[in-house]
């Protein structure tokens, strides 16, 4: 029997290596309005991308990156700006019209 989710994860993986794509997976995310599910989607954008690799890039500890990026992460405000700008994404605020 083949493992599909091993296909499912490979092209997740290819695809979030595409910023827009990142993006719009992450503001999917967001539309739980669950902590957790943002940080498990931002942690599998990470992935995709080299852990190892963002962790030079942000000069944040990798192990802490994986912390940071579980379903119990908390991190800093500074410290998510600095993966966001690693993948090329940035935090934005916008409007809510549903009020």
């Amino acid at each position: 029997m083949k493992r599909v989710t091993a296909k499912y994860e490979d092209g997740l993986k290819a695809a979030l290596k595409n910023p827009d794509e990142a993006a719009a997976y992450l503001n999917a995310a967001l539309e739980d309005n669950d902590q957790k599910v943002f940080l498990l989607a931002l942690r599998d954008i990470a992935e995709a991308r080299g852990m190892t690799q963002l962790a030079q890039e942000t000069l944040l500890n990798r192990e802490n990156l994986y912390r940071m990026l579980s379903s119990n992460g908390n991190p800093q405000l500074a410290s998510l700006n600095a993966l966001l700008q690693s993948l090329g994404l940035r935090l934005a605020v916008q409007v809510d019209s549903s009020n």
